[in-house]
């Protein structure tokens, strides 16, 4: 009786195909075929430990939010207990935001680290490569721009690690902070209650306005995890639905006046668009203002943003050294070969003028 051939592909476990020569006649190593996504066991365990983290954090923090929806409906009905119930419902977010802020910050530093040895390994393998001549010169113009691809992958892929960091280091210095203090006086409320109503009753003001600067914060921050591509709209598209969003949400009148015979390139456009988030999470953050003003118009060979507010306004020399979102947007700008003028002071609002050369698509 013949032997049967085994199959190419048997369901279970690697296989490989005997025999294979190139085309001179030499042999070629077998074919191995993986089912584990070619992950090592190392890497696999370490996605592991990531998800178990992440869903504990997660546990975390949906356990506070139980806490705080069971001591505002009849399952808790005094009022003493209905701030034990806020004061652990809250200090258990806040410490699934820390967690959060950690752990975050920590996969930043294993990411940047993974990003800059494929940097050196890029710069070391374009620094080998060689004009070739003949037959061989297309190929070589192929390996330039996958090359040329892999590097600006890796370069949008470090802005993302970059504010994702950001946004980490905000969630611990900004809502954390403000639901632990939340936490701390609801717990203070809790031992005054029966003694001394009215201090008590000043306390529970004090919890409604740090929890309204906390909404505040994390409305702020979550204009940052919108797409930074602008999703086939225009410019003026993207800002009339962020101001749209933003207008459901805040009680702040926006005024929002756009010139749509502008057309800039794809670039210019995702940068603006970034500038205005920042300048609105700033307000929201910051400025207690009442009315905000948001204009896009050219400007002879120029395109102008300009956004203004009535809000509480600063010191600007004071802030231009602390302030990470002014940076970014003087950055920005840069990139694009513009100008950018901001003009504050205490009590006065704040106001800021972008010009950028008009780059057609």
């Amino acid at each position: 009786m013949a032997d049967k051939s085994p199959p190419d592909f048997p369901p279970d476990g690697p296989s490989h195909q005997p025999g294979r020569t190139n085309r001179d006649g030499e042999p070629v190593a077998p074919m191995v075929f993986r089912n584990d996504g070619g992950a090592q066991p190392g890497q696999r365990n370490q996605n592991k430990r990531g998800n178990a983290a992440e869903t504990v954090i997660w546990l975390l923090v949906i356990l506070g939010l139980i806490v705080l929806v069971m001591q505002g409906t009849n399952y808790v009905q005094l009022f003493a207990l209905q701030t034990k119930a806020a004061a652990i419902g809250l200090s258990v977010i806040g410490v699934g935001l820390a967690a959060a802020a950690v752990y975050s910050y920590l996969q930043g530093i294993k990411l940047r680290a993974a990003i800059k040895r494929l940097t050196d390994q890029q710069r070391r393998k374009k620094q080998r490569v060689t004009l070739p001549s003949g037959d061989h010169e297309a190929g070589a113009d192929d390996e330039m721009t996958k090359d040329e691809e892999v590097w600006t992958e890796q370069v949008r892929f470090t802005a993302v690690i970059e504010e994702r960091e950001r946004l980490a280091r905000e969630l611990h210095d900004a809502v954390s902070q403000q639901l632990f203090a939340i936490s701390m006086t609801a717990t203070a409320v809790s031992r005054t209650l029966e003694k001394d109503w009215e201090r008590a009753k000043r306390q529970v003001q004090l919890i409604e306005e740090m929890a309204s600067v906390a909404q505040s914060e994390m409305r702020a921050l979550l204009l940052h995890l919108r797409p930074i591509h602008l999703d086939g709209k225009n410019l003026g598209q993207a800002l009339y639905s962020l101001v749209e969003e933003l207008k459901q949400k805040v009680p702040m009148h926006i005024t929002l006046e756009v010139d749509d015979s502008i057309n800039l390139s794809s670039e210019a456009e995702d940068h603006l668009f970034r500038i205005a988030q920042e300048a609105l999470s700033n307000t929201l953050r910051h400025s207690k203002a009442e009315q905000v003003l948001i204009r896009l118009r050219g400007y002879g060979s120029d395109v102008q943003l300009t956004f203004q507010d009535n809000g509480v306004g600063f010191d600007l020399e004071a802030k231009k050294q602390t302030s990470y979102g002014l940076l970014t947007m003087e950055e920005r700008v840069n990139v694009l070969g513009g100008s950018i003028r901001l003009t504050s002071a205490p009590g006065q609002g704040v106001h800021i003028d972008i010009k950028v050369p008009v780059t057609v698509q």
